[in-house]
C-alpha cells in the first residue's frame, strides 16, 4: 500500500497518509485557494483504503494551527469518510490537537466531535517556548 504525501505551503498543511500502518496526519496551516482540489487526493486515498482495508486501526492526528470555512467543510468530508470505515466494526481514533491558549481550535474541535459518531479526542498540547542562548 502506498503513503500519500502533501508537502506543505503557507497556505496549505502537510498531509501523510501511511495506508499500511492506518496512520493519518493533518498538521500546519489550511487556507488553501481552492479547497476541493488540495483536499481531493486525500479524499480520493481515504475511499480506497476503506475499500481495501479490513479491521486495521486507524489513527487519525490533526495538528492544525489555522483552516478557512472552506477547508472546515472538507475536514468534514474526510470525518464522514472516517465513521463510513468506522461502522464497518473499524477501529478509527481521531486526535484534534490544539495549543492550550487557543480556545478556537479547542472550539472547532467540539464542533467537529459533535457533528461525527468517531471516538473524537481533544488533545491539548503545551507551547514550547524556545530560548537562544
Amino acid at each position: 500500500m502506498e503513503t500519500l504525501i502533501v508537502k506543505p505551503t503557507t497556505k496549505t498543511p502537510v498531509i501523510k497518509f501511511d495506508m499500511k500502518n492506518g496512520r493519518l496526519e493533518i498538521s500546519g496551516k489550511s487556507i488553501p485557494e481552492n479547497a476541493a482540489e488540495f483536499y481531493k487526493p486525500l479524499k480520493e486515498y481515504l475511499a480506497r483504503y476503506i475499500e481495501d482495508n479490513k479491521a486495521l486501526p486507524t489513527q487519525v492526528d490533526i495538528y492544525l494551527e489555522y483552516f478557512n470555512t472552506a477547508s472546515s467543510k472538507y475536514l468534514l468530508d474526510v470525518f464522514r469518510l472516517l465513521e463510513v470505515f468506522y461502522y464497518r466494526g473499524n477501529k478509527v481514533t481521531v486526535n484534534w490537537y490544539y495549543e492550550e491558549d487557543d480556545d478556537d481550535m479547542y472550539a472547532a474541535g467540539e464542533d467537529y466531535k459533535a457533528l461525527v459518531t468517531l471516538p473524537f479526542n481533544l488533545c491539548m498540547k503545551k507551547i514550547e517556548i524556545e530560548f537562544a542562548n
